[in-house]
């Protein structure tokens, strides 16, 4: 057997998951994902009333505070045929866009940035200096040399007690870090700032949603009703607060993060090669740009289809009901199929059957993920048998590729101007480095179109338009007997489906596709890799297999958050953290 690198568990927030990286020298000549821990979600849906679903798939994880509930209730919805009204889908566009600018925030400042910046060396830069460096790419106000001698005296607290807190476990001092002392200063002083922040912005789902985390929601519509003078309602006061939380979301996103983000990756261009994998991507789209219905996809922020093979000048289709296109494998999981572990099942057929019968359901612990055979805990999800890639970069591209609205012209204009900026190739978007910048460019896509819905919002409330729920079949003895449908949306991490299958007024089958299971599930019947295990395999080198500071640089950049995808914990495993070398 070659040497393997194992990094058990690699997140840093979420969920359990295992990389094993198979090398030849100092290169990964292969990579295998694994999560490792089961949850029982989509059996726990079956026999409910599924206006109740949303409140169980909401569950499915604790990072993604509204996603699931929103897939939920629009899987309920085009079951039912429901359209919500204009209002409705404005206010779930703005909830949906607040959770976009604070994940990607978080994933960037407190999941991804110690990929890159080097805590400990901030203690020998110069204040005077980070402070001229910081107004040099910004006007964010807190950019004094006082204020960062301060950051930098919080840092040395912490280094001298030997108690690094949040701090603790990284590669301090590794030869791949690259920024000076300044922009490392910097970082972390943004990095601290990130973590106030992000306590604040929230309360946009609080307004509309009753609470953050796990914020409501309703099959029909919105929660709240509009009031304008009533203390219970969404009122004059509180929209009020919703424009204050947007401007600074998209202060906060002008001055600091995208800032940031190109400053950093200044210096490290040489990403730009690295860490891509499939080349093929995949948008179900989402976020109505006039707050209609999301039938109309030309109406859509983000545009659905699928880019194979790095191919921006054709864009494929895609159909979620289509019994041929988006299917399931679990040749290489611990599960099973009735009809066997080779097939490919599409969600409405989907099964959740634990394999403990000897061939596949291997409990945890083991030395070795046996790849012969299952080794996760992820299905191996695929797109008319194509595996490929979801999220941020997928989006951009597809923002790239088609700009038939104007707001497509616009991230076009935008990736074009930071790719100049960098000076690097439009290829360097397929790599670590293009993932990660996408993520930035994205946010302040989003951050931006944040004030037209509520523009909208606000003149349809002016004009006398205060209706957020639809009664349309809301009683189950106006429901037909059987009714299928699929919730589609763009979480932050990647295209995110449920499947619901409702039988009598119950839930027949429940089937959740997430983004961690595109981008992190294993090999399919035909040994294709899935996203993650494809982008270790792409020219990544590792300069210590003792510190795999590459290996986080590339799996962090999908922002992993593997709760999602595994969907009951295994009482025999305990929680640890595992770097070995083989």
């Amino acid at each position: 057997m070659n040497k393997r690198v194992v990094v058990d568990p690699i997140t840093r927030i979420e969920g359990h998951l295992r990389i094993e990286a198979e090398m030849e020298g100092s290169s990964i000549a292969a990579a295998y994902s694994s999560g490792t821990m089961v949850r029982g979600i989509e059996t726990i849906l079956r026999g409910r009333d599924p206006r109740d679903a949303w409140a169980y798939a909401q569950r499915i994880c604790g990072v993604c505070t509204l996603v699931h509930g929103m897939a939920s209730v629009r899987a309920v919805e085009d079951a039912l045929a429901v359209e919500i009204p204009p209002n409705a889908q404005l206010i779930r566009n703005l909830m949906l866009g607040a959770q976009y600018i604070h994940d990607h925030v978080m994933h960037f400042y407190h999941l991804h940035a110690l990929d890159w910046v080097d805590v400990v060396s901030s203690l020998s830069a110069d204040p005077a200096a980070t402070s001229r460096l910081a107004q040099s790419i910004s006007s964010w106000p807190k950019s004094s040399p006082g204020y960062f001698a301060d950051v930098q005296q919080r840092i040395k607290t912490f280094v001298e007690t030997g108690q690094l807190g949040i701090f603790a476990n990284g590669y301090w001092g590794h030869p791949a870090y690259k920024l000076p002392p300044e922009a490392n200063l910097l970082a972390v002083a943004h990095y601290l700032e990130a973590l106030g922040w992000q306590r604040d912005v929230v309360g946009l789902h609080a307004i509309f949603g009753g609470k953050n985390p796990h914020p409501n929601f309703v099959v029909g519509g919105a929660t709240s009703p509009i009031d304008l003078n009533s203390d219970s309602a969404i009122n004059a006061k509180k929209l009020a607060r919703v424009q204050d939380l947007i401007r600074a979301m998209r202060q906060f996103v002008d001055q600091v993060y995208v800032p940031d983000t190109i400053a950093v990756a200044g210096f490290y261009k040489d990403w730009g090669t690295r860490g891509e994998g499939l080349g093929n991507f995949l948008s179900y789209g989402d976020l109505p740009l006039s707050g209609g219905s999301l039938s109309n996809t030309s109406d859509l922020l983000f545009p659905r289809g699928v880019i194979l093979n790095r191919d921006l000048t054709k864009i494929e289709a895609v159909d979620l009901h289509a019994d041929t296109e988006i299917q399931e494998f679990v040749a290489h999981s611990w599960y099973d199929y009735q009809d066997g572990k080779d097939i490919g099942l599409h969600p409405y057929q989907g099964e959740t059957r634990l394999d403990y019968d000897g061939r596949g359901g291997v409990k945890p612990p083991y030395q070795h993920l046996d790849m012969a055979d299952g080794y996760s805990w992820l299905k191996a999800p695929r797109w008319k048998t194509h595996s490929v890639e979801v999220g941020p970069l997928a989006r951009m591209l597809l923002l790239y590729a088609d700009t038939s609205a104007p707001a497509h012209v616009e991230a076009k204009q935008l990736v074009d101007a930071t790719l100049a900026q960098l000076d690097v190739p439009v290829g360097a978007l397929f790599s670590t480095l293009g993932r990660t910048a996408a993520r930035t460019l994205e946010t302040k896509l989003v951050a931006d179109t944040m004030q037209s819905w509520y523009d909208k919002l606000i003149a349809n409330v002016k004009a006398g338009d205060t209706k957020t729920f639809a009664e349309a079949l809301w009683q189950p003895a106006r429901w037909p007997k059987r009714a299928q449908g699929a919730g589609f949306l763009e979480a932050p991490r990647g295209a995110l489906g449920h499947w619901i299958v409702i039988a009598d007024g119950r839930i027949a089958n429940y089937q959740a596709v997430v983004p961690s299971t595109w981008n992190a599930g294993p090999r399919d019947p035909q040994g294709v890799p899935g996203a993650y295990e494809a982008a270790l395999a792409d020219n990544t080198q590792l300069h210590d297999p003792k510190q795999p500071i590459e290996i986080l640089r590339t799996i962090h950049s999908f922002d992993p958050c593997i709760a999602c995808a595994v969907h009951l914990a295994d009482p025999q495993t305990g929680e640890s953290i595992e770097i070995k070398v083989s």
